[in-house]
């Protein structure tokens, strides 16, 4: 396993984030891990060196959280960062339960802790943009909880980049504690983030660590045998996953998935390694989230650190990608 450090912060994270969405009930989603099938993967990525861990209450209504806290009190807290995420509305009885006012935060936060067993986040990220509540307000409740030790560090995710440009430039007109991190949306056949987003980043030292790195499987399978899935395929034009798959094969994307798939072929490796390792050639990207369901796919992920790709390689694999629209926030 490759370390570095995550942003300015000086904090050191493995180069690998486990993303631990597919751990909880599959009441939530259907394709979600029990604790009983999510430990082995949680304590098989400890083994293989990854240090770095990325929930949100959120997934499986906070199952996530509690697995997560479950398996980790079996080790050493201090070698482990542990991020976690608040803002989707956790009881649709309770409209306190959701967004970013102070009330929501603070009491969020708390529920987040309670699962996860612990006294401190490592990293508390705003899971997307508030329009309900003055970034001020956020921002003062996120620097009380930096204060009171619930969390280390602070952090966004997907949102415009002017969006963060005010967040950054509001903490430092008031004296509070910044975002340190972005959590975006960013992958071979998604690369949006590169016109704003990614440089704003780089110029303020935040750590970047992408969500969806291998475009929710795309990236992973041919084109043609990726929609021959039952996930794969265009089943209703209102279905968000197939949504965010015809975007991923639009503008260029199916052409790139060609290239992965020959570049695959020709250093005997995988798909989803030959796109992770894109990813972790990227100077601006810190730790992709690797979420995934067995222990083999994270095997494979964790080994993509060690492919070289040339700059005709990443010159070959860019080449077709063409703009399209902003995929996901508003």
């Amino acid at each position: 396993m490759e370390y570095t450090t995550l942003g300015d912060t000086g904090m050191e994270v493995s180069r690998i984030c486990l993303g631990c969405m597919s751990f909880g009930s599959d009441d939530w989603r259907d394709w979600v891990l029990s604790e009983e099938e999510s430990r082995p993967i949680i304590e098989r990525a400890i083994d293989l060196g990854i240090n770095f861990f990325d929930t949100a209450n959120i997934y499986s209504w906070g199952e996530s959280e509690r697995i997560l806290g479950d398996v980790l009190s079996e080790y050493d807290r201090d070698e482990q960062v542990v991020a976690t995420k608040a803002y989707f509305q956790m009881d649709d009885e309770n409209g306190n339960s959701g967004g970013l006012s102070r009330k929501a935060i603070e009491q969020e936060i708390a529920n987040s802790l309670d699962r996860l067993g612990m006294n401190t986040v490592d990293l508390l990220q705003i899971h997307r943009w508030d329009y309900d509540t003055p970034i001020e307000e956020t921002l003062r409740a996120l620097d009380d909880i930096v204060r009171r030790n619930q969390a280390r560090y602070l952090g966004g995710s997907s949102m415009w980049a002017h969006q963060f440009a005010d967040a950054l430039h509001t903490s430092d007109r008031l004296g509070l504690e910044r975002f340190a991190t972005m959590q975006n949306h960013y992958n071979l056949t998604y690369r949006e983030e590169e016109r704003e987003m990614l440089p704003l980043c780089q110029r303020e030292g935040i750590g970047v660590i992408p969500w969806s790195p291998i475009a929710r499987g795309y990236l992973t399978r041919p084109d043609e045998s990726f929609r021959e899935t039952t996930r794969g395929a265009f089943m209703d034009e209102d279905d968000h996953y197939a949504k965010r798959i015809a975007a991923y094969r639009s503008n260029g994307g199916a052409e790139i998935n060609a290239r992965v798939e020959e570049l695959a072929d020709e250093r005997g490796v995988t798909m989803a390694q030959i796109s992770l390792a894109w990813l972790l050639h990227k100077e601006w990207v810190t730790a992709p989230i690797i979420g995934t369901t067995s222990v083999e796919h994270l095997e494979d992920a964790v080994e993509a650190i060690e492919i070289d790709l040339s700059d005709d390689d990443i010159e070959y694999l860019e080449g077709p990608y063409a703009p399209k629209g902003i995929l996901g926030h508003e």
